[in-house]
């Protein structure tokens, strides 16, 4: 948790920003994995820990805005609750420690509303991404679930987006700190990546880390030797001898910040020749786009520069012809790299997905693309300094899209098919940092990169294995 002050003066923005009427941020509550009383591991709401601090279950945050006034709504444990879970905290101590005084029982939060609601004030919610919230708020507000995206307050949305799209000094110190645990995370997987080890192995090792230093893995891990699939989750293949490993793993610290990462390693060591080739291109793209930021600039038109980047290198290797940008105009990369270079991150590894990508990546100057590949960019608006962002260019060989597009005739004059026939079998190399944008131009978070250059991802490999 942040000093009081960081929450009151986030608070007090927030306010600054909302005409009037009455904004509610719901907590999180326990999620039951099989039974109710098997829950998952609780993970707090990002806007109500941005704004109200507190990481534990069934409280829900009221800013009155005519009124000035800041509500906790909340239960005290009871002795059947203490035996269980041991004595807590009263719920007036805990709204002390972010700067609230007025607080109220959970009970109490559908009259409140309903006394607003009553008076013709309008009610100001986000939109609930949780079922168990979809319900309460029908409850609270009687609004249908399937209607409350809809009727979520777009100026609410906006103002958290705008407050916390820029990152304070703190956010970025302890971003930079858990960098520490993003490395150990993955040079760990480097070292495991071995002939006769199960992508499951390196998968919970890796997992291990984040419990041990007091979080948990940001999202689901993707580590696979078929890295053609995006998001693969997959964790039953035995490794061999040459294989590609990708590994895209974060790190959610204790106090919910998140790294995200990708490498992609020789398993065994040592790349082919054919594998440094597409992997140099990729490192190239990533380079250059870091290279690139810098606030006033659009990510979208750093994407397109790794669009270019790639597609010059996959040209060299006779995979693509004619006209750079021609061919990047026309889309014909996408079939190699069919996704965004990246995503703004913070709180969530795909910070504030939950209030809408395109309020989040795009405004009213810069909107999504509708094209295949462009139209999955996260991020393409200018940048401004605070920005934290994901850097992660991607070659991939997905046999299905290379037969939809020889089929359908698509890009023939851009795309060599007879050449690409021959990588079917390679997989896929994506390359993930976390940048920084600051004053001038922009850097990695953290002391030190995790290993990403040829020779360094085969030295790190080479640390591990049988001795």
């Amino acid at each position: 948790m942040f000093s009081k002050e960081t929450y009151i003066k986030r608070r007090d923005i927030l306010r600054s920003k909302l005409n009037s009427g009455i904004a509610i941020i719901l907590g999180n509550s326990d999620v039951p994995m099989n039974y109710p009383a098997n829950t998952y591991h609780f993970r707090q709401d990002s806007n109500f820990l941005y704004f109200f601090g507190l990481d534990l279950q069934g409280f829900a945050g009221v800013l009155d805005i005519d009124e000035n006034k800041d509500y906790i709504f909340g239960n005290d444990v009871d002795i059947e609750d203490i035996i269980w879970m041991g004595p807590q905290p009263a719920v007036k101590d805990q709204a002390a420690l972010v700067g609230i005084e007025n607080t109220q029982p959970f009970s109490a939060l559908k009259q409140f509303l309903n006394k607003a609601i009553s008076a013709g004030r309008k009610i100001h919610f986000l939109p609930p991404y949780r079922a168990e919230n979809k319900i309460l708020l029908e409850e609270l507000i009687g609004i249908h679930p399937y209607k409350q995206k809809e009727n979520a307050s777009v100026d609410l949305i906006k103002a958290v987006v705008e407050l916390r799209s820029v990152k304070e000094k703190q956010e970025i110190d302890h971003l930079d700190q858990i960098m520490e645990v993003a490395y150990l995370m993955h040079t760990t997987g480097m070292q495991l990546a071995h002939e006769g080890i199960y992508e499951r192995e390196i998968s919970g090792a890796m997992e291990g880390i984040a419990l041990s230093y007091g979080g948990m893995t940001s999202f689901p891990i993707i580590l696979t030797k078929r890295g053609e699939t995006l998001h693969n989750h997959y964790h039953g293949n035995l490794l061999k001898k040459g294989d590609l490993l990708l590994i895209d793993a974060g790190f959610d610290s204790p106090m919910k910040y998140a790294t995200d990462h990708t490498r992609t390693v020789p398993v065994g060591g040592e790349f082919s020749q054919k594998q440094k080739e597409i992997y140099q291109i990729v490192l190239n793209a990533n380079n250059a786009a870091t290279a690139q930021i810098k606030p006033g600039i659009s990510y979208k038109s750093v994407h397109l520069l790794a669009a270019r980047v790639i597609t010059e290198g996959l040209q060299s290797l006779g995979l693509m012809q004619g006209n750079v940008e021609e061919s990047v105009n026309a889309g014909a990369h996408t079939m190699f790299f069919p996704h965004g270079l990246g995503h703004m991150m913070g709180m969530d590894v795909h910070d504030m997905e939950d209030l809408g990508e395109n309020f989040v990546g795009y405004d009213n100057e810069i909107t999504r693309e509708t094209a295949f590949g462009t139209a999955y960019l996260r991020l393409g608006r200018k940048l401004q300094p605070g920005f934290v962002l994901t850097n992660e260019p991607g070659i991939y060989f997905i046999p299905a899209l290379i037969d939809k597009w020889i089929k359908e005739g698509i890009n023939t004059e851009f795309i060599n098919f007879n050449k690409v026939n021959q990588y079917r079998d390679f997989g896929g190399i994506r390359l993930e940092d976390d940048i920084l944008v600051t004053e001038t131009g922009s850097r990695n978070l953290g002391k030190k990169r995790i290993p990403i250059e040829i020779n360094d991802v085969e030295a790190e490999v080479n640390k591990g294995g049988l001795k």
